[in-house]
């Protein structure tokens, strides 16, 4: 598993699942597969013209300048930094102009990844996460670039990273994104109404996800999400780790 936290991309053996996208104006619905092949397990229907310039869904808030920036904490000790910011500099992905955000981990004064994620909005307020360029370092040195991809390209598919209204998505399963046999992370909204505390503050109402990948079965997450924040929080149900906002910078008026 990748120590991002916008995402959790894996690369190993694939589940099959299906995911039939409605017509635009709807939101795109997941379900079983009824055992397609592979190839036809999930697809995406959206031109450029189904797609709004701005990310300004209230669960995730793209608006160029705004900076996060999270602590990872092992057993109450720090032991990464990540810091996420909203570039100016959109990217064009399949005819769209998609948001695009650099985040940084680092242990200490050294990188771990540099990463440039991409997301644009549909007209109906669902985020789709559309790609990303990665670069991974080990001891400081840029050692591949694993975990890449766009929509478009190998065949690669966008997915959704927040519903417009995820209480009406309770309990479904829906791709993050889908990049066969390399990133093929799933989400499933779980709730709406939490309450959390992290140090950044105290927030009502966060919708809270199950985020996992059929790639990598032991990797389980839990994310929560304030309005007009984004995410907050990050529990890694398997090792423990947790991920917690500490400061959130708006963008400058």
């Amino acid at each position: 598993m990748k120590r991002r936290i916008w995402s959790i991309c894996v690369y190993f053996s694939s589940l099959i699942l299906a995911v039939g996208c409605t017509a635009i104006g709807r939101s795109p619905a997941v379900t079983p597969s009824q055992g397609a092949p592979a190839a036809e397990a999930y697809t995406v229907d959206l031109a450029p013209a189904d797609f709004v310039d701005a990310v300004d869904n209230p669960y995730f808030p793209l608006i160029p300048g705004t900076k996060w920036e999270y602590e990872i904490r092992l057993g109450g000790v720090v032991i990464e930094k990540d810091t996420v910011e909203v570039l100016k500099e959109n990217r064009e992905v399949r005819g769209i102009q998609a948001t695009a955000v650099r985040d940084i981990v680092s242990i200490g004064d050294q990188l771990v990844e540099d990463t440039y994620d991409w997301f644009a909005q549909d007209k109906d307020g669902n985020v789709w996460y559309v790609g990303e360029s990665v670069d991974n370092y080990v001891g400081g040195v840029l050692v591949n670039h694993r975990g890449s991809w766009e929509w478009g390209v190998d065949g690669a598919l966008a997915g959704v990273i927040m519903w417009a209204d995820p209480s009406a998505h309770l309990n479904e399963e829906y791709y993050q994104e889908y990049y066969v046999g390399r990133a093929e992370d799933m989400g499933q909204v779980l709730s709406v109404s939490e309450s959390v505390t992290v140090p950044f503050g105290s927030f009502e109402n966060v919708v809270q996800t199950f985020d996992f990948s059929p790639l990598e079965p032991h990797v389980k997450e839990h994310k929560f999400y304030a309005a007009g924040i984004g995410l907050i929080k990050e529990i890694d149900l398997n090792m423990g780790e947790e991920v917690l906002l500490i400061k959130f910078t708006p963008p400058s008026p």
